[in-house]
């Protein structure tokens, strides 16, 4: 069952979260704190056998989206299965939910990107209907 998270889902998604961002999941329920009730931002929370199973976070971006020509553009900020539950569809799920809110929020387009080196990633967008719209390289110095 996907259903979209409220408040009382935070704890969930923020450990689903942790495990896709490499970040605590102390730090990121403090984030999805402040995302859930957002209405520029929607959260999705799969879960399976009344347990927890996957996430996807979408949001309404207003400035430049690599790629696209309209504003705002929905994107997906984040997507996870747990490994047990892959390749079963639900990230296609997830990610269906995540556009349709879009949709619902005037978005005409949609994106998303991936690290360089997650070849799981690049094929999981590709498979959905993305088409890759460019590769850069960030820098950064200290002053």
């Amino acid at each position: 069952m996907i259903v979209q998270a409220q408040k009382q889902d935070i704890p969930a998604v923020a450990t689903l979260a942790a495990q896709l961002f490499g970040s605590s999941a102390e730090k990121l329920a403090a984030e999805f704190d402040t995302l859930i009730p957002s209405e520029k931002c929607a959260v999705f929370l799969l879960t399976i056998a009344d347990r927890p199973a996957g996430f996807a976070q979408c949001q309404l971006r207003r400035d430049y989206v690599e790629g696209t020509h309209s504003s705002p553009a929905g994107y997906l900020e984040g997507i996870f299965v747990l490994p047990e539950h892959r390749s079963q569809g639900h990230a296609k799920e997830l990610l269906s939910r995540c556009e349709q809110w879009a949709r619902e929020h005037g978005c005409t387009e949609f994106a998303s990107d991936c690290e360089l080196d997650n070849d799981g990633s690049l094929a999981f967008h590709l498979k959905m209907g993305f088409a890759e719209a460019n590769r850069i390289i960030c820098f950064t110095k200290k002053l």
